[in-house]
């Protein structure tokens, strides 16, 4: 056997087993991510279910010309954007001041418990925590009404009608549904920081805050950046069972809960708009492409160390 085959066939042996583990995720992602980008022709249709995919009328930019038209092509993304700008800031703050605080703790049973009950709301169905949250917020049997406003002399306010407290409502629940979750990664990070620079640290007489502030988040940075690149190649998608399931679908509440998701959802199912739909996915995915490109592009000029590709 030659050199060059022999080389090749060890280099199989080695990667097999791996490609073997990877495989279950590799057809899941063909399956669920690229062999629908074969429907992306769609846009550019004005679908017929009579006439089939292939067989409906090209519109060119007509569906495009229609979404953009539309008063809610501004609000969908405004309320995309927006939001999940807020939940990159404050999930990232929150998820680092969690992974602190469980580092702070040491490895005992308090801390196995504390982490249990922050994952805990991350593993739980949206369609769960809406019904949780409509126990608090429901107009007449809610805890908030019937319980903390009637004890604070307030008014009872109809929730699921007044759009104005949906932005906080929305964002806290995210929160609540995620940041334990997050701190799992950081926490990680931090675990892997050598200790011995905290002992250095604290001969010197560095304080508690002081070790946090000159040595735990510097030596988070790289871990911060690609997480939010991850996140920042997400922003014009939104979690549709945050936004569709919590509000329980709610008229009132679409102009401080309608997104990009909930408009192509809407648009499929209320108002069988196939072409408008794909459109729509399309706009989507175009945009968070160029933004997480221009974003990589930022931090390999600043910082060429820590970006994502």
């Amino acid at each position: 056997m030659s050199a060059p085959k022999k080389k090749v066939r060890v280099k199989y042996a080695k990667s097999g087993p791996l490609l073997l583990i990877a495989a279950p995720g590799i057809v899941y992602l063909l399956i669920n991510n690229y062999i629908p980008m074969l429907g992306i022709f769609l846009a550019f249709k004005r679908f017929s279910y009579k006439k089939g995919i292939f067989g409906s009328a090209w519109s060119g930019l007509d569906n495009f010309r229609f979404l953009f038209q539309s008063k809610d092509a501004v609000l969908m993304t405004r309320n995309t954007l927006l939001y999940n700008l807020a939940f990159i800031v404050l999930g990232t703050i929150f998820a680092i001041a969690i992974a602190i605080m469980l580092n702070a703790l040491g490895d005992s049973i308090r801390t196995k418990f504390f982490q249990s009950a922050l994952l805990l709301p991350n593993l739980m169905s949206w369609v769960v925590i809406a019904y949780m949250v409509y126990a608090f917020l429901n107009a007449d049997s809610g805890f908030v009404n019937n319980t903390i406003i009637r004890l604070l002399g307030g008014r009872e306010i109809a929730w699921y009608m007044e759009k104005g407290y949906w932005p906080f409502i929305l964002v806290f629940v995210f929160l609540w549904k995620n940041a334990g979750y997050q701190s799992i990664i950081y926490l990680a990070s931090i675990a892997g920081i050598d200790k011995s620079i905290y002992e250095a640290a604290s001969l010197d007489g560095a304080s508690r805050w002081q070790q946090i502030g000159r040595i735990t988040l510097p030596l988070l940075k790289p871990t911060v950046i690609i997480l939010t690149l991850m996140a920042v190649g997400r922003i014009f998608f939104s979690d549709f069972g945050l936004f569709y399931q919590v509000p329980m679908n709610s008229g009132a509440l679409y102009e401080t809960t309608q997104t990009i998701d909930t408009y192509v959802y809407r648009g499929l199912m209320e108002l069988n708009d196939v072409g408008m739909s794909a459109a729509a996915g399309l706009f989507q995915s175009v945009l968070g492409f160029i933004v997480v490109v221009t974003a990589n592009a930022l931090v390999r000029r600043f910082d060429g160390e820590n970006v994502l590709f």
